[in-house]
Order: C-alpha cells, then sequence, then structure tokens
C-alpha cells in the first residue's frame, strides 16, 4: 500500500504534462485491527483532480495501471473503483461575467474578484455546468480558515450578501 501511494505521485510528476494541472491525493488508509499482524487487505481511497477532461481520463488510467502493477510486484492484486466521479468545474465565460456583474451591483466593484486562478476543488455543480452553461461563484467569508479545515468558522454576517446576490441575479435574469 506504502508503494503504491508513493508511486501514484508520480502521475503529476511523470505522467501529466506539467504546465497541466493533477493533483492525485490517497486521504484514507485502512487496513487491519491488529498492530503486530499483517492484514490480508487494504484499501486506498483518495481523489483526483484535474482541470480538464483528458488529462482526468490520462490519470485515471494510470491510476489503474499502477495500482495493479504495484501490487503484482508484491505478489499481490488491486481492484480500482471509481466512485462520485466529479468533472472539472469549468464556468461559461459570458454567465460568469453576467454573475460577476450582478456580484458587483450588489458587493461593489470593489469586493468583486473576477480573474480568479482555477484552483482543484471537487464540486457537484460541475455536473450541470457540463449540461448547461452556467457560472459557479464563491461567497467571500472573510479571514478564516479555509473550508475543509477543521478551524474553518463560517461568518453569519455573509448571509445576507448571499441572499441579497442570489435575488438580485434571479430578477436580473428573469425580469418581470
Amino acid at each position: 500500500a506504502a508503494q503504491t501511494i508513493m508511486a501514484l505521485q508520480t502521475i503529476a510528476s511523470r505522467t501529466v504534462d506539467p504546465i497541466e494541472a493533477v493533483v492525485v491525493s490517497t486521504c484514507m488508509v485502512r487496513a487491519g485491527e491488529a498492530f503486530n499482524v499483517i492484514p490480508d487487505t487494504v484499501s486506498l481511497t483518495g481523489t483526483i483532480r484535474t482541470l480538464s477532461e483528458p488529462v482526468r481520463a490520462i490519470a485515471k488510467r494510470r491510476l489503474v495501471e499502477i495500482a495493479e502493477g504495484t501490487a503484482k510486484v508484491f505478489g499481490a492484486s488491486a481492484r480500482v473503483d471509481f466512485e462520485g466521479d466529479v468533472p472539472a468545474t469549468i464556468n461559461d465565460p459570458v454567465k460568469t461575467e453576467f454573475a460577476c456583474g450582478v456580484a458587483r451591483e450588489v458587493a461593489g466593484a470593489q469586493n468583486v474578484i473576477d480573474d480568479m486562478r482555477p484552483f482543484m476543488g471537487a464540486e457537484d455543480f460541475a455536473h450541470m455546468l457540463n449540461r448547461r452553461p452556467g457560472a459557479y461563484i464563491l461567497l467571500g467569508n472573510g479571514n478564516s480558515a479555509a473550508l475543509h479545515n477543521a478551524a474553518y468558522n463560517f461568518n453569519d454576517a455573509a448571509i445576507p450578501y448571499g441572499v441579497s446576490y442570489l435575488v438580485r441575479l434571479a430578477e436580473t435574469a428573469m425580469p418581470a
């Protein structure tokens, strides 16, 4: 399992063009129940995050090859299951400009960051963006720890801005 975890890092360092973005993370390792018994099975769970579907396909293919190949070297076998596969979240430029325009109306232009660099978060909204053009935006929370951090604390003062944004977005997109 340790060899597999290490070998999976070669997807980013040796398989994918360094100009492209890919993250392969092993986030959970489950094995055994006693400190002095070598377990019969090990379960590794993690994520693949990319900014494009072609890179995602390469990463998935290599993950299977590496897991199966590494296991075989040690006289074991590996099975790879992909669950909850979330594609890259890619905003439509026209819808993004519309959404940012409404955000500027609500929060003021100085409070809207409309040139964010892509980031590797996985978001179910990506499935919808694959079917319909749209924009995924983030609501600022002020100075706080990032999401998925034990120190994160949602700033309740952001709620009125988020609600106002959503109401104004609907009013602007679907005027009476």
